[in-house]
């Protein structure tokens, strides 16, 4: 069906058809048409961070940042979803036009700067929902919140959204949000994360279940950076990594039309780069500490590369703009396929 779709969506302002797509999926789950929307995938369980997820495929924050979809997003297969990025108050995000797509580099660049109608909404879709499958709710910091008081911000949201997630994802590496990044540097963040993991064990006993904590990175550190973020993680004993977020580096798609908007880039040009942290972080950290893989999976061997680089799971967003729901079911089974290869050998 999406495949009638999208050179109608294709047509519209990226955001709007954005909106569009996510409303006639509603309407498909409240309609009952899902089964016609996208494959039932292949079983394929797994156990990641203390979890078991129904198969290693999910979805990653942005597509629905107030968690709003997550019944008709459910219906799609996904093995987990996570939503966000939300911050303590409701915020507008940066001015439009701020999502453009790159049909030629099946790539989106977006510089949408975590709109969102706060954890407070987030909270009551979410326990208005009848999703049950894992959840992951990405938090970040106001806009207006300086880097000295940003671990307020993320401290307010993690202890209203602990009791509502299956995991929660740390998001200090977003490039739309001014100075965000600057949270990575391994002074600051080492403080800044042995902040947050007392709080976590804190709402762990005091609701008696503990729940993974995971950090999202970005793609543009260097060796030495990213040596640096393993450390933090290895000291502070963190539950996970999410490798990576979108990229500044507009290098690979020079030329193009919307090549040199402001904002992160994703799709198909973030796959290797994406890819080389996820098997430089697993080298680092050993199997300690898990990771999601995430950037330019448009198809099933894009999946099963990120796993064989390290992760343990993966997140699909770009993906989907250009391949729809199906790219979901076409991720696990080849998964799955190459799992059968390997376990026949």
């Amino acid at each position: 069906m999406y495949r009638w779709l999208r050179p109608l969506l294709f047509k519209l302002d990226a955001e709007t058809a954005h909106g569009l797509t996510l409303y006639g999926l509603d309407v498909a789950w409240r309609s009952e048409l899902a089964r016609f929307v996208a494959q039932t995938p292949a079983e394929l369980p797994v156990e990641a961070f203390g979890i078991r997820f129904a198969n290693p495929v999910g979805l990653a924050a942005g597509l629905d940042k107030n968690a709003a979809h997550l019944d008709a997003l459910g219906a799609l297969g996904l093995g987990f979803i996570e939503v966000g990025t939300v911050t303590p108050r409701p915020q507008i995000g940066n001015d439009r036009p701020r999502l453009f797509r790159l049909p030629q580099h099946e790539a989106i660049i977006n510089r949408m700067g975590f709109n969102n109608e706060g954890v407070d909404a987030l909270v009551r879709n979410v326990q208005a929902s009848s999703y049950r499958g894992v959840l992951g709710i990405n938090i970040g910091k106001n806009k207006d919140t300086p880097n000295e008081k940003a671990v307020d911000d993320y401290l307010f949201c993690l202890e209203r959204v602990y009791g509502h997630a299956t995991y929660i994802t740390v998001n200090i590496s977003s490039p739309n949000t001014k100075g965000l990044r600057d949270l990575q540097e391994e002074a600051t963040l080492r403080r800044f994360i042995e902040t947050l993991r007392e709080a976590q064990e804190r709402l762990g006993s005091q609701q008696g279940q503990r729940k993974p904590m995971l950090l999202k990175i970005a793609p543009d550190l260097s060796e030495t950076e990213l040596d640096s973020v393993a450390d933090v993680l290895l000291a502070a004993n963190v539950d996970g990594v999410i490798c990576t977020n979108t990229t500044i580096d507009h290098s690979s798609v020079a030329g193009d039309p919307h090549g040199n908007e402001a904002g992160g880039l994703s799709g198909r040009p973030l796959r290797t780069r994406a890819t080389e942290v996820i098997r430089g972080m697993r080298q680092r950290l050993g199997d300690r500490i898990g990771i999601i893989g995430v950037g330019g999976i448009l198809d099933g061997s894009d999946a099963a590369e990120k796993l064989d680089a390290g992760a343990k799971l993966v997140q699909v967003y770009s993906g989907l703009i250009y391949r729809g729901p199906e790219l979901i079911a076409e991720c696990v089974n080849e998964i799955r396929r190459q799992q059968d290869d390997r376990d026949a050998r």
